[in-house]
């Protein structure tokens, strides 16, 4: 991996927001707080804002012919205001974009709300192409702004983290370990604490042989998060690739094997060694041999490192499979 990849703490390539097309990440849409004037706060980045009645036009009127804008009209003394706003900026921000929320204090700025007949809140109205289409008044129930907003704005649109993760999990599997690199990186600079992000990337740097930057980046994930399936297989393949680091030519230790048939040890190391170089079912095949002649040997060592290499591999990788039907067959002969 040359030093145009992605390195420990460094940059990437113009960052995850202008490779998004601009908006997603650190300050973008769905990034940090608006400002929380409001009740609650604001949250959800350019989302949700807080309008006045000098910037109505710009930041409603002509900004709904981009995009349907919500405007939620409240005021501090309002309870039920209280009550609806951490459900409508969730809403908005789980959304994913297909509409955006300004809030109003009517306290502060009255006119926008005289001018169109409010005498209640709290009131939410829709705005889209300069004009108010839809809105309601009063208290709702989660699912009903849910419903709300798909009518006003269509169905959320996928998070842009998730079709990047899906992009480099594909470039991972294909075993383009640069660019997969490239694409974790970029989710990381945009989410640090992405435990996928960092497992991806500690497998990209396996793949290319550099197991002292697999560490690295294994020891970004934050604690809270190494229960993580994704994680622990990154973890089980740096900790095999470890053990395979120190084992030397394999074409010794298959002379060994061929001497003598019962060198577990032998068999053993091959088996790590197989698995190091991509041949799974190889690796699988020599373990099992340990369990069929010995199972007690190194006190059920063959099958306790099954068990790390389906761990690594993931439950649904095919070898991991075969693995398992293998060993069940000698298991329960």
């Amino acid at each position: 991996m040359s030093n145009g990849d992605y390195s420990i703490g460094g940059q990437v390539g113009g960052g995850f927001g202008a490779s998004m097309g601009g908006g997603y990440g650190q300050g973008g849409n769905g990034g940090g707080g608006a400002g929380g004037n409001g009740p609650g706060g604001a949250a959800g980045g350019d989302l949700i804002f807080d309008v006045t009645t000098q910037t109505f036009m710009a930041e409603v009127m002509e900004a709904s012919r981009q995009q349907p804008v919500l405007v939620d009209f409240w005021a501090p003394w309002c309870g039920p205001c209280k009550q609806l706003t951490p459900l409508i900026e969730a809403a908005v921000t789980a959304a994913g974009g297909t509409v955006k929320l300004a809030k109003m204090n009517i306290e502060d700025h009255p006119e926008i709300a005289g001018q169109m007949g409010i005498q209640s809140i709290p009131a939410v109205i829709a705005f889209k192409d300069g004009q108010p289409v839809d809105g309601f008044m009063g208290a709702q129930q989660e699912s009903q702004i849910k419903a709300f907003i798909e009518k006003v704005g269509g169905p959320a649109q996928a998070n842009p983290a998730e079709a990047y993760l899906e992009q480099a999990q594909a470039l991972l599997a294909d075993k383009d370990f640069g660019q997969a690199a490239q694409l974790f990186g970029a989710l990381m600079q945009a989410e640090p604490d992405n435990v996928q992000a960092i497992a991806g990337l500690a497998q990209c740097y396996l793949g290319a042989d550099d197991l002292e930057r697999a560490k690295q980046a294994l020891d970004l994930a934050p604690e809270d998060k190494r229960t993580d399936e994704a994680y622990m297989a990154a973890k089980a393949a740096v900790d095999l690739a470890e053990q395979a680091a120190s084992l030397g030519d394999l074409a010794g230790l298959e002379e060994r094997i061929a001497q003598n048939p019962d060198d577990h040890q032998a068999r053993f190391d091959l088996a790590l060694g197989l698995n190091a170089k991509g041949a799974k079912t190889a690796a699988v095949d020599q373990l099992i041999e340990i369990v069929r002649r010995d199972r007690e040997w190194n006190e059920d060592g063959a099958r306790k490192q099954l068990l790390q290499f389906f761990e690594a591999w993931g439950f649904k990788d095919e070898a991991s499979a075969y693995g398992r039907r293998k060993l069940s067959a000698v298991l329960f002969a």
